[in-house]
């Protein structure tokens, strides 16, 4: 993950994205969480075009008028990252997820889903979270569909890997044709390990 670049989007779907907004995710010493505070979160989501200026910016002066609330956002947008994470790296490692995970996560959907409707417009049906412009949370939603709709897909979840570089930690989704993806960025993880192999071979 860049240190350069905050808002690296390497997962290939946006549950991806969201789960690697921690830099570092496996080293004690290096780890560091970009949900700081609840306008880095409406940030990272205008970057993810979860959200636009004009939504991002109601909510915020919200927030500013009910900071509680906001922090209440905040830390519950970190849990279902972290539940999210811990079951999409179980699927990267190929073993069960935690029954507790499972259980938090199907909590998280009969949250979300009560703000699910069929909506007619433009002559076809779509299915959308019927949020107001201005409810603290309307951000998660969206991103927790992407991890439903990754989930319910059996074959897709062949492709969900973590990248190798240690102690990245970051997930993907591999879209390469033979599936043959190791690293979440060629151009940083990659090339990390390129060059320790060359030292090594060198040494």
């Amino acid at each position: 993950m860049s240190e350069t670049n905050p808002y690296m989007m390497v997962g290939e779907r946006l549950c991806m994205d969201f789960i690697n907004t921690v830099s570092w995710r496996e080293s004690a010493e290096k780890r560091r969480e970009w949900f700081t505070g609840y306008t880095e979160l409406v940030d990272w989501c205008i970057h993810a075009r979860v959200l636009n200026g004009q939504q991002a910016k109601a909510l915020l002066l919200k927030a500013e008028e009910k900071p509680a609330e906001a922090g209440g956002v905040l830390k519950l947008a970190v849990e279902m990252r972290e539940v999210m994470y811990r079951i999409f790296k179980s699927i990267a490692e190929d073993t069960s997820p935690l029954e507790k995970d499972l259980d938090r996560f199907n909590e998280f959907v009969s949250r979300f889903y009560r703000k699910l409707q069929v909506i007619h417009e433009k002559d076809q049906f779509t299915m959308k979270f019927d949020y107001a412009g201005d409810n603290l949370d309307m951000m998660l939603p969206p991103i927790f569909q992407s991890a439903v709709d990754l989930l319910v897909s059996k074959d897709d979840l062949e492709r969900v890997k973590q990248c190798e570089g240690d102690p990245c930690g970051w997930l993907f989704f591999d879209t390469s044709r033979n599936r043959s993806r190791r690293w979440c960025s060629m151009a940083d993880c990659g090339n990390r390990a390129k060059a320790r192999r060359f030292y090594k071979k060198e040494k």
